[in-house]
């Protein structure tokens, strides 16, 4: 699979200074915790949910959770496992193109059971989402993902998910995170990435947070996030890769503040066409959301509607001028350090400080791609809708 591989051949030439690579599930955990971009979220009840994967992997997802916990209701489990069963045979039996897969369980038997039910369709799985982790919980499901990794004989991976009331509240958030590294850095060749889920958090205070308002601008939950990258993002090899928070909105509403989204960007020709097409669906909040998450070193998103999938892969684009950036920063003779003035002479570039950033981009850019010189995020965008 390939990043921006729904788009034509000629126009990713057009696009891009260095195309997307291709990767598979079978690739380096690094290399795939990179490449997640925005995972789609799709309840696991879903009728004809082969048919839905197929069609979003041809939209230019590559990666999706299949789930059985919030999604769905608590007397819905078993139907849920059983499409779940029966739609993943029917997508192995057809042998389709598929997107990185997760499944979301809520207890750690469901892993070796939907496993063992599975039976060779089992392969299409990249791995499991675990919810409500903290070290009491975490340590079970990761048990049971080695149990069923072995029995399967098919690699696969947990991605916890930060959300418990512990993890929230000041007075317990500095042991969780301590305790959740030491488990998570016992199962670390099993952990691809840890998310967060900003939305119970939230829920712990009785908020929601509204179209005109990023997870950044909730105060109690911008805080949450700085403490988890804190403990658990850090670039000296002991950190993971932690994926941004879910943006819930989709829907056109009124809208009580003026856009985020600079009309400066969107100038010319069918450009405007699209800063209206993205306010109207309240995603200049989303754009303003995935800018923040990589700001704080978040990388990647969790999305429940297929609209948010392109923006934050367009945005996930090594832009020309920070792909020049990081080759200087990390060229062999730079070894020794120092400061050199940025190939865009605009900046001052100091090798030390900035080679973790500059590896981090060199990774990006090799499954998202660097952009040509004179191309920023609306053509990307634009092309990645087929507009």
């Amino acid at each position: 699979m390939r990043h921006f591989g729904h788009v034509s051949p000629e126009d990713r030439q057009r696009l891009f200074h260095r195309e997307p690579a291709e990767f598979t599930r079978d690739d380096p955990a690094g290399l795939l915790a990179t490449a997640l971009g925005a995972t789609l979220y799709s309840p696991a009840t879903r009728p004809r949910l082969a048919d839905a994967v197929v069609r979003q992997t041809g939209l230019g997802v590559r990666s999706m959770v299949l789930c059985l916990e919030d999604s769905i209701a608590d007397g819905e489990v078993a139907v849920g496992e059983a499409n779940l069963v029966e739609q993943l045979t029917e997508l192995a039996a057809r042998d389709a193109e598929t997107p990185l897969l997760f499944v979301r369980v809520r207890a750690p038997g469901q892993i070796t059971d939907l496993v063992r039910r599975l039976g060779p369709a089992a392969r299409l799985l990249s791995g499991f989402v675990l919810p409500k982790f903290t070290y009491e919980r975490g340590e079970p499901f990761l048990e049971a993902l080695a149990e069923a990794e072995y029995s399967s004989g098919h690699r696969l991976f947990a991605m916890p998910v930060l959300e418990s009331p512990e993890l929230l509240h000041l007075e317990t958030r500095t042991s969780t995170l301590v305790d959740i590294a030491t488990v998570v850095d016992k199962y670390r060749d099993r952990v691809l990435a840890l998310r967060l889920g900003v939305t119970d958090f939230c829920s712990a205070y009785g908020l929601r947070r509204a179209a005109d308002t990023t997870a950044y601008d909730v105060g109690i939950v911008a805080h949450v996030i700085a403490d988890v990258v804190n403990v658990l993002g850090r670039a000296d090899g002991s950190g993971f890769t932690i994926t941004g928070p879910v943006w819930e909105y989709f829907r056109l509403q009124e809208r009580m503040f003026k856009p985020q989204l600079r009309a400066s960007p969107f100038e010319e020709g069918r450009a405007q066409s699209l800063r209206r097409t993205l306010i109207e669906h309240d995603l200049d909040g989303l754009l303003r959301e995935i800018e923040l998450d990589r700001a704080n070193g978040l990388l990647g998103k969790t999305c429940i509607h297929p609209s948010h999938v392109i923006p934050v892969h367009a945005l996930s684009v090594v832009s020309h001028e920070e792909y020049v950036d990081a080759r200087d920063i990390l060229r062999p003779e730079r070894g020794g350090g120092g400061v050199l003035r940025s190939a865009y002479t605009n900046k001052m570039n100091e090798v030390k400080p900035h080679r973790a950033w500059a590896e981090r981009t060199l990774r990006r850019a090799e499954v998202f791609g660097v952009a040509r010189e004179d191309i920023g995020f609306v053509e990307l965008l634009a092309a990645g809708l087929g507009r």
